[in-house]
């Protein structure tokens, strides 16, 4: 399938999501939002990905933020569409089986550091910047900002991002939390194809079982996130991944994993 704004590629078991608009930085709008969403659908229900890589094209953004030009004709009720619109995709995203590496190769604000926030880890070039700088613009974050970035800085930094609009560098996303790896601009791609592959590599199963249990635990109490833990814990003893892993760890070679 041909899409407007995004690009679609697999390489062996790794997906490549780029998201194509790069004259208007990356930009959301509810085109694309809608594109995505179609995207996430396939690659949920495709086995031969094992690992995707979302990424922005050119080397200025990654994603700059939601489309202000399509966001300043809104009114409250379309207002309210937009942003279920993209609360919706980027739950899509942040539910698929696969493990997703966000490579974020410049600005990711607003919309942007949202998506990002979506992923499982995040990759950052040295010349990325983050924030969500909506009440610069009399707005609040809407695609899930006000939630996933206390989940991953805590309540005290979020806040200090959400209430003053600042942006910050690779590095500061890195010292936060916000960001797993920071790496020359030139060299970031290919780190993140490293990890996308070693990540492939593992038994399939086991990857997408801890995936399920990190998401839902951290939305349960201990006790009963661990009672979750123990049950996907018993399900990778019933794949042949699991007997093929403990066998060749046993006989000292490297496992052969099958997906079975």
């Amino acid at each position: 399938m041909e899409y407007t704004n995004l690009i679609v590629e697999q390489n062996g078991a790794i997906a490549a999501l780029t998201i194509n608009r790069p004259k208007a930085l990356n930009a959301l709008n509810t085109d694309t939002l809608t594109e995505l969403s179609t995207v996430f659908n396939k690659l949920g229900r495709d086995s031969s990905v094992k690992v995707v890589i979302l990424t922005g094209s050119g080397e200025k953004a990654f994603v700059a933020g939601a489309d202000i030009a399509q966001m300043k004709k809104l009114n409250a009720l379309e207002g309210r569409r937009f942003g279920q619109l993209g609360q919706a995709t980027f739950r899509k995203l942040e539910l698929l089986p696969q493990p997703v590496i966000a490579a974020i190769n410049g600005f990711a604000l607003g919309g942007g550091c949202e998506l990002a926030m979506s992923c499982d880890l995040r990759l950052a070039s040295e010349t990325a910047k983050f924030g969500q700088p909506e009440v610069t613009l009399g707005l609040t974050a809407g695609f899930g900002g006000t939630q996933r970035l206390p989940r991953l800085v805590g309540t005290g930094l979020a806040s200090e991002l959400l209430f003053t609009g600042d942006i910050i560098d690779a590095q500061e996303a890195y010292r936060i939390g916000l960001v797993n790896h920071v790496y020359p601009l030139d060299a970031f791609m290919e780190e993140a194809l490293k990890l996308a592959n070693r990540i492939a590599g593992r038994a399939p199963a086991a990857v997408q079982l801890s995936k399920s249990a990190i998401h839902r635990g951290m939305n349960m109490d201990l006790d009963s996130a661990q009672a979750y833990e123990a049950e996907v814990f018993a399900l990778t003893f019933s794949t042949q991944d699991q007997t093929e892993g403990c066998s060749a760890f046993l006989e000292r070679r490297k496992p052969v994993f099958e997906g079975r």
